[in-house]
């Protein structure tokens, strides 16, 4: 078994995406055809210990690797699209709703707005970071422009071209998984806990609510939150 060879599980993904796409499958009709592919194969249903459910985190050096590709393409608006997911953590649907008002370019923030009328929350991001953002928001906003993310037709992202464009980096580094929104804000988060950053002030960036959490939160202002994020950021892959 050690010496089969197996097509890379992307390259069969879009080859039977080519097949299937003129059928036009919805969720249910994909779920059931590969119950009956498991089936005709003999493939038996591994289930695994909810410890085992964790989400794939990527590592530093598939970090780099995936940069390297997106720096390569010399695409200002893809480099700092990236960069905001990279350094914030912000979730798809988040980044695709930031304006260039919810920037604070002097206190290096960004004010997320909280659901269903919660307040905001406020995301940091390098000090070197903040002159190429600067720059990259003034090309948007003499394009008449309150988004940060628009697409050639002047509107904002949606959040399958977001993911289409992390993907086509994924092929360009040639990493054989997805990096998706969700991988690249659990790399951030992960590697801020590995490097001592306080759990309050990971779930408060993070917008996690957590009932057993929201005592700390009030020891912790965003200004300390800050402080903290400025003192380990200098060693960020990327």
């Amino acid at each position: 078994m050690s010496n089969l060879q197996r097509m890379p599980v992307r390259q069969k993904a879009k080859q039977l995406a080519k097949d299937l796409r003129k059928e036009q499958p919805d969720y249910v009709y994909l779920r059931e055809l590969f119950r009956h592919l498991r089936e005709e194969l003999g493939v038996p249903v591994k289930r695994l210990h909810p410890d085992k459910l964790l989400p794939r985190v990527p590592t530093e050096e598939e970090i780099k690797k995936y940069y390297e590709a997106v720096w390569q393409s010399r695409n200002m608006k893809h480099v700092i699209l990236i960069k905001t997911l990279l350094y914030t953590g912000v979730q798809v649907t988040e980044v695709i709703n930031i304006k260039i008002a919810n920037i604070d370019f002097d206190r290096c923030q960004i004010a997320i707005p909280g659901k269903k009328s919660k307040k905001d929350r406020f995301v940091p991001f390098p000090e070197s970071f903040k002159e190429i953002l600067a720059m990259y928001a003034d090309t948007v906003k003499n394009k008449k422009s309150e988004y940060l993310f628009i697409s050639s037709r002047r509107k904002p992202y949606t959040d399958r071209a977001i993911r289409k464009i992390l993907e086509n980096y994924t092929d360009a580094a040639g990493i054989e998984y997805s990096i998706s929104p969700r991988k690249l804000r659990h790399f951030l988060f992960t590697w801020l806990k590995k490097q001592g950053t306080e759990d309050a002030f990971i779930q408060s960036y993070s917008g996690h609510n957590k009932p057993q959490s929201l005592g700390i939160y009030t020891k912790l202002s965003i200004d300390e939150g800050q402080e903290a994020y400025d003192d380990v950021i200098r060693k960020y892959p990327i």
